[in-house]
């Protein structure tokens, strides 16, 4: 058997000449487990908000999208194209024309951004499972509807219950600005409100989703010109097989446009939410790290009650490497007796959340309870990080012990 070991293990449950030292050493096993806790459902439920950003902007954002490196339009033609076509992951591939514009609605003015898009867009497109008011359709026969984000309609007081048109406008690409009639420099179409969408602040506020023929209309463009080809892939792709078309397509593209997934589509956004994470970890992981002082605490009085053992175990010819050994065992059994408690709360507490939403979401919220994802990489890098704070809290008491002791024996052997 390891002797520090079972010496550590006999201190630690051993009740102690002073009843503080027992009842600091249980108060660190519990401020270790409630912060670990603390790590593992902070961090589970940032994961259930980052995956529901993730999916609510899935519903806009494509897997892929095909832009051109330089200008703002190209003709989305080719044989690179029919290759995208054949792939046997990809459930569909659609051609969009976004831009800035102005709008006016029954003597409500704002800006917007409008994104044309083609047929296939509007018979397979995400946003069907998130209207709020009417439905998802960009033609009535000769008419051309349009669906608009939940924030602009709220904001223009547009509704598809209306008769009212939607006017778009746009400067016109091939008259020149006229000082005495502005008017007459702007290009204009009109749309008709079918649905209202709800996605997330962001895109409520500003988009408006309306035929690619209008506009293209709009912008004075002739043929199939558009912005972007956004290609949805099929679901359960593996990431493996998205690279793979991301690579292959760019292939054959070449370098006059750009490929790219949805962490390239929204860098800033995706990049601050990683940090954001990483932010939230290293905040908790400070304060488990104030939690453990208890344990310097504890194992330094610990320490100063075994001076006799101490003496007795140098006697019987036991090395100073081993003592030291027997003390930061302790101490970071404390931390370890925490840690397992902490974890299996924790653990405990996120997949209960996960599979019953026993917590409710407060207000009117996209999901009823708070989501938690539960994943094996955040409970390994708390693990690994409490484990890792209590063994060096636990190195501390015993190393100025030591040092201290030193100084007497030379502070004694000095004065003789």
């Amino acid at each position: 058997m390891n002797l520090p070991f079972f010496i550590a293990r006999r201190y630690l449950f051993a009740k102690k000449s002073h009843n503080v030292i027992n009842i600091i050493s249980a108060i660190s096993a519990i401020g270790m487990a409630i912060g670990t806790a603390a790590l593992i459902i902070i961090l589970s439920i940032y994961n259930g908000f980052d995956s529901l950003v993730k999916s609510m902007l899935s519903n806009v954002e494509p897997d892929l999208l095909i832009t051109p490196a330089e200008g703002k339009t190209f003709v989305p033609q080719g044989n690179a194209y029919d290759w995208i076509y054949d792939q046997e992951s990809v459930m569909n591939m659609c051609c969009v024309l976004e831009e800035n514009v102005f709008i006016d609605y029954d003597g409500h003015q704002g800006l917007a951004v409008a994104k044309g898009v083609d047929v296939i867009y509007e018979q397979e497109s995400p946003l069907r499972g998130h209207l709020k008011e009417g439905t998802f359709n960009l033609h009535r026969g000769d008419v051309r509807l349009a669906c608009v984000g939940a924030g602009l309609a709220y904001e223009m007081g547009i509704s598809p219950r209306f008769v009212a048109p939607i006017e778009i406008y746009y400067p016109s690409r091939t008259r020149s600005i006229s000082l005495s009639n502005p008017a007459a420099s702007l290009e204009s179409i009109k749309v008709y409100p079918s649905g209202i969408f709800n996605i997330n602040n962001e895109i409520d506020s500003k988009y408006i989703i309306l035929p690619i023929e209008a506009m293209q209309e709009l912008l004075e463009y002739e043929g199939d010109v558009a912005s972007g080809v956004e290609i949805r892939l099929a679901e359960g792709c593996p990431q493996s097989e998205l690279r793979r078309l991301q690579k292959e397509i760019s292939v054959r593209l070449g370098d006059g446009f750009r490929v790219s997934d949805r962490f390239q589509q929204n860098e800033t956004l995706y990049k601050m939410m990683r940090y954001e994470k990483l932010s939230i970890y290293l905040i908790l992981v400070f304060i488990i790290i104030i939690i453990a002082f208890n344990i310097f605490g504890s194992l330094s009085m610990l320490i100063i009650e075994k001076r006799g053992d101490i003496m007795t175990l140098r006697s019987m010819g036991a090395q100073d490497r081993m003592l030291r050994q027997v003390f930061v065992l302790e101490g970071w059994m404390i931390s370890l007796l925490g840690l397992a408690a902490g974890l299996a709360i924790g653990i405990a507490f996120a997949l209960v959340q996960q599979h019953f939403g026993l917590i409710k979401m407060p207000g009117n919220f996209t999901v009823q309870a708070y989501p938690v994802i539960l994943s094996w990489k955040d409970i390994l890098a708390a693990a690994a990080g409490v484990a890792l704070i209590g063994y060096i809290i636990a190195l501390l008491p015993v190393a100025s012990f030591y040092r201290k002791e030193k100084r007497l024996v030379y502070t004694d052997s000095g004065s003789l």
